[in-house]
């Protein structure tokens, strides 16, 4: 409320007017800044979406018209989903496809989404699943939205309504699938669409929805799916359609060995190879799971400045491997982190990924490879390099957008955690956040979601899951 007096221990500033919102007295602030700076005992104002200052306990701090008290707590800027299929939520968990590798996961799960996704459905899973990213600390996600059947109604405007509704940064992509099992790939022929009018698609969404701005909230990338599912003629003229409309590239990158062997059964080459043939060596593009490059490769994709959404669950859960992160990082890449689709990954919690991340680097390359630093900066800034959108999202710093996790750090689970809040936030847990703040809009407050429709849409979503998930 205005005239709200800041917390004991936030000294003020005397200004010509409020700020809008002040997060104070934190344990400690990780900004994921140019420098890194972490502030003891810190602060961060929040001004028309932008952060408008931060300190540390020796800084004055503005008055605000709204605090929350961050006592005992680490405050991180908002973390970043690079890779998700929110619509898979509506087949989390399907028992017969638990066991199951890619291909044939795939191959069994296609025909039941497509026979059954529409525009009601469509944004029903993306309303659930940015809400479950949203109380896991996620303030910006991408969506890899590649099943268009003809008769769905349009899939990709009804997500980007759920997350305007909800409050969420958003970076959907318009996938596309053209290579159907009678032309020698995965998908049903119900499932894919002509090339032609994929593009023509791409370009009608990106010039409804894509807003080039800073601070956007809402910036379309295009997204064939796989070299599986799409033709490299496609890849191609999506490539350029991309550099003339000056948006941003995606798709599925050496995600696993079945993947290798089609393409170079197919093409004659390796994923990285065709990736650079088709011509998406570039800096425009990010690539998701990238977890069978091969050393050289690594270095060739690092030079061009790839992104890579590295996504740890969904990796274990369909048995591909773990993608080399630290040597992807040192070559050059911007590497970021994907939940993947709920229904390999089953878990859309930013968090856990990140503390998955931390765990597989360790593993394969050495305990000090991947501290939790790095995880967080994987989390944070590398996300916001795989979307084009350094020094705006993914740090705390004045001007950048403001996006915030407030993370609680007491109970059980983080007793005896005393000089690394950082350390321990990852360590230690599992946790969600305290509040996430996207555009300086709460969207959960006290480690509930702000939106009064929660109940109301998880009865919506389990009536539609029903509907997609045969009696067993």
């Amino acid at each position: 409320m205005p005239g709200t007096i800041p917390p004991e221990g936030v000294r003020v500033w005397k200004a010509e007017r409020m700020v809008e919102l002040l997060i104070a007295n934190a344990h400690t602030v990780a900004t994921v800044d140019t420098d890194r700076r972490e502030l003891a005992g810190g602060w961060v104002a929040i001004d028309a979406g932008r952060i408008h200052s931060l300190g540390s306990s020796t800084d004055q701090a503005p008055p605000a018209h709204r605090v929350i008290d961050a006592t005992d707590c680490l405050v991180t800027p908002g973390l970043i989903n690079t890779h998700h299929h929110l619509f898979q939520n509506l087949t989390r968990a399907y028992t017969p496809m638990t066991s199951a590798p890619l291909f044939g996961w795939l191959q069994a799960l296609y025909p039941l989404w497509t026979a059954n996704i529409d525009e009601e459905s469509e944004y029903t899973a993306a309303w659930v699943g940015l809400a479950e990213l949203a109380l896991s600390g996620c303030t910006t996600s991408s969506d890899h939205h590649y099943l268009h059947p003809h008769r769905a109604g349009d899939l990709l405007g009804a997500e980007v309504q759920a997350a305007i509704d909800l409050g969420m940064r958003f970076h959907p992509t318009y996938g596309s699938m053209s290579l159907s099992v009678k032309d020698g790939g995965l998908p049903p022929d119900d499932a894919v669409r002509d090339e032609d009018d994929i593009l023509a698609e791409s370009e009608r969404h990106v010039a409804r929805w894509h807003d080039p701005e800073f601070g956007a909230m809402t910036r379309i990338a295009l997204a064939p799916c796989s070299p599986f599912t799409v033709t490299p003629d496609l890849m191609r003229r999506t490539a350029e359609l991309a550099e003339r409309l000056d948006v941003r590239l995606h798709t599925h990158l050496a995600e696993n060995s079945e993947d290798d062997e089609f393409a170079v059964a197919t093409f004659g080459m390796r994923p990285v190879d065709l990736y650079e043939d088709v011509g998406w060596m570039t800096d425009r593009t990010w690539g998701a799971h990238v977890v069978r490059p091969n050393p050289e490769e690594v270095q060739r994709l690092g030079a061009a400045g790839v992104g890579i959404a590295h996504c740890p669950s969904s990796n274990m859960i369909l048995s591909s491997g773990i993608a080399p992160v630290v040597d992807l990082r040192h070559a050059g890449c911007h590497v970021g982190l994907g939940c993947d689709g709920s229904s390999s990954a089953d878990s859309a919690s930013l968090w856990q990924e990140a503390r998955l991340a931390m765990l597989q680097g360790k593993l394969v390359s050495g305990a000090d490879a991947m501290t939790a630093r790095t995880a967080l900066e994987v989390a944070t800034r590398g996300g916001a390099g795989c979307l084009g959108r350094i020094g705006e999202l993914g740090e705390l710093s004045a001007g950048a957008v403001a996006d915030v996790a407030v993370w609680k750090l007491d109970g059980p689970i983080f007793a005896g955690v005393l000089d690394d809040a950082i350390e321990g936030w990852l360590r230690c847990g599992p946790t969600s956040a305290w509040h996430t703040i996207v555009n300086g809009v709460s969207v959960v407050e006290h480690g509930a979601l702000v939106s009064p429709r929660l109940d109301e849409m998880l009865t919506q979503h389990q009536t539609i899951a029903r509907r997609f998930q045969p009696a067993i």
